[in-house]
């Protein structure tokens, strides 16, 4: 059993690994899929408040996703805060920052405007590079003499709950150059590695199908025995015979039984019958390795 369910869980990464490498942009890997060429296009930037993500996909979308990727999400970002421009004599007074302000009063998406950066397609998908804003921070406050400290929001996660609502999917990437060409060879190595597993697992079964086959066809003979002598009483006085029946014969063998041994008619609808089992003149298992 744990032979089979590691040659399962193995096979299961191939199979996951073969369909990333044979998939589009929004499932393949991209350190395989991007070169250094396609990542020099690109402005990424990874600093304490902004965070460039790869957006793919599905090509069909590509004219909506492009018109409308500044609304994604719009509303995580608070944007609001005091308004100095029609009153600057009050900038910096009590009252016009901190706690005091609600900065959700605005709200707006964190996409940065004018990042949107197309990197690469394919006859199904296409990535894009979009920056946005790593997050928020709301700021503390007094109560009294105690200092409340304040909290930084994060935007990622929802910014990515938004894209999965329009079927864009975020992808989770970091350009690594020597990461190019790995995933073909974890590919290989999977496959050497299911190939071993798959050998090992058919030795052992051969190996072990005889013992099994030996016990089964036993305890087989031994409920033969049990059920004739509770159905035909002792002394023991009957025979026991084993028929390979061809495929698609079951019916006419348990027909002509009946015929030999029987009254000539199968009694399987009695309603004395309480199993599944049909009821014969005689005992009939069907053993079906």
């Amino acid at each position: 059993k744990q032979l089979g369910q590691s040659y399962a869980d193995k096979q299961a990464a191939l199979q996951e690994a073969k369909r990333k490498k044979g998939g589009n942009l929004m499932v393949a890997d991209l350190n395989d899929v991007l070169t250094a060429e396609d990542m020099s296009k690109v402005e990424v930037h990874d600093t304490e408040y902004l965070k460039t993500v790869m957006i793919a996909i599905p090509k069909a979308v590509k004219p909506q996703f492009e018109a409308n990727v500044e609304n994604i999400g719009k509303d995580i970002a608070g944007y609001g805060g005091p308004d100095w421009s029609s009153n600057p004599t009050s900038l910096g007074k009590e009252g016009q920052f901190g706690s005091q302000i609600d900065r959700h009063s605005k709200r707006g998406s964190p996409v940065v405007p004018g990042s949107l950066k197309r990197v690469k397609e394919d006859a199904d998908s296409a990535l894009y590079a979009v920056t946005i804003l790593k997050g928020q921070y709301e700021a503390g406050y007094f109560e009294g003499e105690e200092f409340t400290p304040g909290t930084k929001t994060d935007f990622l996660e929802e910014f990515a709950k938004s894209c999965r609502k329009e079927r864009y999917v975020i992808r989770e990437f970091d350009y690594d150059p020597s990461q190019s060409g790995r995933a073909a060879m974890a590919l290989e190595q999977l496959q050497v590695e299911v190939d071993g597993m798959r050998s090992g697992l058919t030795r052992w079964c051969k190996t072990h199908y005889g013992e099994a086959f030996v016990a089964w066809m036993h305890i087989k003979v031994i409920r033969v025995f049990c059920e004739s002598v509770l159905r035909y009483g002792l002394p023991v006085d009957f025979t026991a015979v084993l028929y390979k029946v061809a495929p698609g014969k079951e019916q006419a063998l348990t027909s002509a039984l009946d015929k030999a041994l029987g009254d000539g008619k199968a009694d399987g609808d009695d309603n004395d019958v309480d199993d599944d089992d049909e009821y014969h003149d005689f005992v009939l298992l069907k053993f079906d390795p």
